[in-house]
């Protein structure tokens, strides 16, 4: 039996069956009618998205009043009396 060559069509069909089989199109496919898996990932996903937010969120707001104390100690002539009615306010909320 003689092969005959690809034909062109047959070269595309198997390029395309390659990239999917690199894109994991399958396993992609299972995952998409697993509504179970979705939202555990998902769930997760928004734990630690929120996680994230809270602890930036933490370390920002500390570095602003490590800034603020700082600018109260070298006593700017205006923004000093502000600063310093601030940082106390903050710190009598903690």
């Amino acid at each position: 039996m003689i092969k005959e060559p690809m034909t062109r069509l047959e070269r595309s069909l198997t390029r395309i069956i390659a990239s999917m089989e690199r894109i994991h199109l399958e396993e992609y496919l299972r995952y998409v009618d697993d509504r179970k898996k979705q939202f555990k990932v998902n769930f997760m996903a928004g734990l630690a998205r929120g996680f994230g937010a809270a602890v930036g969120f933490s370390i920002l707001g500390a570095v602003i009043i490590a800034i603020l104390q700082r600018l109260v100690t070298t006593n700017i002539p205006l923004i000093g009396g502000f600063l310093a009615d601030i940082v106390r306010m903050i710190m009598n909320r903690i």
